[in-house]
């Protein structure tokens, strides 16, 4: 009996410590996602909100270019590289929707709307933010496709301004930006391991 009540005093001390955790995280979550929100400001915003809308143009026109310059100048591997990048965005693009059914997590603007300025209205769901999926799923294909830094710098610098630019939106939590960057990372490079697997595999068969 001793044992028993040991047991649910030891687990009611890791429920309570793990909401805690939760509570503080939230906070520092939306306390950062205020600093980076603010008030509307005309000018900025449309800055920022053209950044967003150039996401999935520019992650589209990714594959097509590749495949297009690979065409023109009959190189394989161009049109390869436009297969991964592809097969990456599609792989990135899905999963952030089926997370997004999963959790349901409302957007910042609509449980925080007394702190946080809604600049665009998007009706889904906030977690993982997809625009920023998809601009680090392209500049995790790219990067690895085109190993130089002056692809690299610019590819995770615009993908970066991508997920700032959904915070300041006031549409996406930090956490929610950053969940985006991790899926669409590793999406890529999934993808991009198991093309190489699959052409080594074919090389020696």
């Amino acid at each position: 009996m001793i044992k028993i009540l040991l047991l649910n005093r030891i687990w009611l001390s890791l429920l309570l410590l793990l909401s805690v955790s939760c509570a503080r995280a939230q906070s520092l979550d939306l306390r950062l996602l205020e600093s980076i929100n603010g008030p509307v400001n005309p000018g900025p915003d449309a800055t920022w909100r053209a950044v967003t809308n150039s996401a999935l143009p520019i992650a589209i026109a990714t594959p097509v270019t590749l495949f297009v310059a690979g065409q023109i100048g009959h190189d394989k591997s161009l049109k390869e590289q436009s297969y991964v990048a592809l097969g990456a965005l599609a792989g990135s693009a899905i999963l952030s929707t089926t997370i997004k059914a999963i959790t349901h997590r409302d957007r910042p603007f609509v449980n925080h709307s007394d702190v946080i300025f809604a600049k665009q209205l998007p009706s889904d769901y906030s977690m993982p933010s997809g625009h920023t999926t998809v601009a680090f799923s392209t500049a995790t294909t790219l990067s690895l496709s085109f190993p130089k830094w002056y692809v690299i710098v610019p590819a995770y610098s615009y993908a970066a301004a991508v997920g700032y630019s959904r915070m300041y939106l006031g549409v996406h939590y930090p956490s929610d930006v950053l969940g985006g960057a991790l899926l669409g990372s590793a999406s890529a490079y999934i993808t991009y391991k198991a093309n190489k697997w699959l052409r080594k595999h074919k090389k020696i068969n």
